[in-house]
């Protein structure tokens, strides 16, 4: 298995903070895996929004659209 880079505890928060009472090892781990995933694409996005517009340096408003982008699946 390949290592993570978010951590697994506060992953089982986000899920305990939801209302899970109990969580597989396995749900955790799914879980860390959804979220670096759709990070990953939301940092690739923010990224190239920061390129796009002439800067080396990522900005929160870079973040919150591809935020927005990847809810829009229009």
């Amino acid at each position: 298995m390949a290592k993570n880079e978010l951590p697994i505890a506060p992953v089982a928060r986000l899920l305990k903070n939801a209302g899970a009472e109990r969580i597989s090892e396995d749900a955790k781990v799914a879980l860390v895996e959804a979220l670096e995933n759709s990070a990953t694409v939301v940092a690739e996005k923010a990224l190239s929004y920061a390129k796009h517009a002439g800067r080396k340096t990522v900005k929160g408003e870079d973040v919150k659209l591809a935020v927005q982008s990847q809810k829009c699946k229009c």
